[in-house]
């Protein structure tokens, strides 16, 4: 890509794969008991952050995901454990 390409970067956001893991998100939370403040207190991350994560506001950072699967004390693939859904090309 040419520098003067820049402009014409598009952002990349996989909605359905950020709505599936934000739904796992909720489901791993809900079933140990803990809220979205107390996972935020334990994984040093803001309630707003936690909350635009689960509500599929942000993209979350992989460094974002390992404080969360740290903090619900859960294995990664316990966090990304289901299916995404195959994308067509237009």
């Amino acid at each position: 890509m040419k520098k003067d390409d820049t402009k014409f970067r598009k952002l990349i956001f996989d909605e359905d794969g950020l709505q599936l893991l934000a739904k796992r998100l909720k489901e791993i939370r809900n079933k140990k008991g803990i809220s979205q403040e107390e996972l935020a207190y334990r994984s040093e991350i803001t309630l707003s952050q936690i909350a635009r994560i689960e509500t599929v506001r942000i993209n979350p950072t992989i460094s974002t995901i390992f404080k969360i699967t740290r903090a619900l004390e859960v294995p990664l693939a316990e966090l990304f454990n289901f299916e995404l859904t195959t994308i067509q090309n237009k």
